[in-house]
């Protein structure tokens, strides 16, 4: 097999606490990116781009977002990737602008933080779908006209559109009412466009589906589970972490979600071994 075309990291919903701090009380959420990073550089694969997607800090602290920028831009860098930065509701717009899009403080964003990227040829299009003050998201006409002004003009390798609120339901019905509101429009916006993959966060319970026939990736998150089959009347919040990676293999863009943490091997094969293996097996005649 021939390596991906492309491929690219997505954390998201890693709530980022200030020093000290844990979320909830219990969840050390900037441990658990370490830990994500550190996977992901000893995979020893090429990288072209780290994709987080929203609640980057979990109450919006500058100093929240530094902690995070102290230890992504170093390992971006090692991998040659570039960063794609999509706000989420637990983010504040002038700090997430000034920490990590280096916006200066005397000049604070006026309204959603949307962005353009050419990574290895994929256009991705980071889409701010908060709504301050509140945790559901919408996405208002300015930027709805924005993003048809901008996919008017095709990528040599297709787009892929990030944003924090799935434009999806959730089995889980707390998680339904904070979606993306309003998500037949942003349909509307992508119809007949060269977007071939959605990637979003949010829901903390990893999920498919589709907007006008693109499909649409819910990434698990990285600071903790939501249970998607809790006790009846229950909503519940476990342990576990996760990320996505996302890679163009033969000219189709596959989302394979990735745990973080420590698991004991069922069993741990040469790869080209097991290739060699598998092709004999399934080679015709």
């Amino acid at each position: 097999m021939n390596p991906p075309e492309l491929t690219l990291i997505q954390f998201s919903d890693t709530h980022i606490c200030p020093d000290g701090e844990l979320l909830h009380g219990s969840v050390d959420t900037f441990g658990a990116l370490e830990r994500a990073i550190d996977r992901v550089l000893a995979a020893g694969i090429r990288v072209h781009g780290l994709l987080l997607t929203g609640d980057l800090a979990d109450d919006g602290k500058p100093e929240a977002y530094r902690r995070l920028a102290a230890l992504l831009r170093p390992a971006a860098e090692r991998l040659g990737a570039s960063v794609v930065y999509a706000m989420g509701n637990h983010d504040e717009r002038t700090a997430f602008a000034a920490e990590l899009l280096d916006t200066p403080l005397d000049t604070p964003p006026s309204g959603p933080l949307d962005s353009v990227h050419l990574i290895g040829g994929v256009r991705v299009i980071a889409l701010d779908s908060t709504i301050p003050g509140r945790p559901d998201g919408r996405l208002v006409p300015e930027q709805l006209a924005w993003l048809r002004a901008e996919l008017a003009r095709p990528a040599p390798r297709g787009t892929i559109l990030v944003l924090h609120h799935p434009p999806l339901p959730s089995p889980v019905a707390p998680v339904h009412l904070l979606r993306l509101r309003d998500a037949e429009e942003l349909a509307a916006a992508l119809a007949a466009s060269d977007v071939r993959l959605v990637l979003t966060g949010h829901a903390h319970h990893t999920g498919c589906g589709a907007l006008a026939g693109i499909p649409v990736w819910v990434s698990p998150a990285l600071a903790y589970r939501l249970d998607p089959l809790p006790p009846p009347g229950r909503m519940r919040g476990v342990g576990g972490a996760g990320f996505s990676r996302i890679d163009l293999i033969d000219g189709t863009f596959v989302a394979t979600a990735v745990a973080v943490g420590a698991a004991d091997p069922v069993y741990d094969l040469d790869a080209e071994d097991t290739a060699r293996q598998i092709l004999e097996l399934t080679k015709d005649g």
